[in-house]
């Protein structure tokens, strides 16, 4: 015979880490809003995140892992703008002085 007067709890879902918010929020700011440090701070908390989960068994492993990815490529979309920027000028300046024969 089973008891009819136990409560029925249903199963109760892990906590969200909250630095993998933060990373993946970094992450979509970073490629959107404030290229560098916004990818410095996904890359960071995501790289925290990770390791909190890890350790504590909360949820967000993918949170983690997508502000992971959006960080590293806000961070090289950046690094080549400021290499397409760094080109740019050298070969005006080089045209510039060419023109006047420096």
């Amino acid at each position: 015979m089973t008891d009819s007067t136990a409560p029925v709890t249903a199963p109760v879902a892990p906590r969200t880490n909250v630095l993998a918010i933060v990373s993946l929020v970094s992450g979509i700011v970073g490629l959107t809003f404030i290229p560098f440090i916004g990818g410095i701070v996904a890359v960071i908390t995501g790289h925290m995140a990770r390791k909190e989960i890890r350790t504590s068994g909360e949820a967000g492993d993918g949170l983690a892992k997508g502000g992971l990815i959006t960080g590293y490529i806000g961070l090289g979309f950046s690094v080549l703008a400021l290499v397409i920027v760094i080109i740019a000028f050298t070969v005006f300046a080089m045209s510039g002085a060419m023109m006047y024969g420096y």
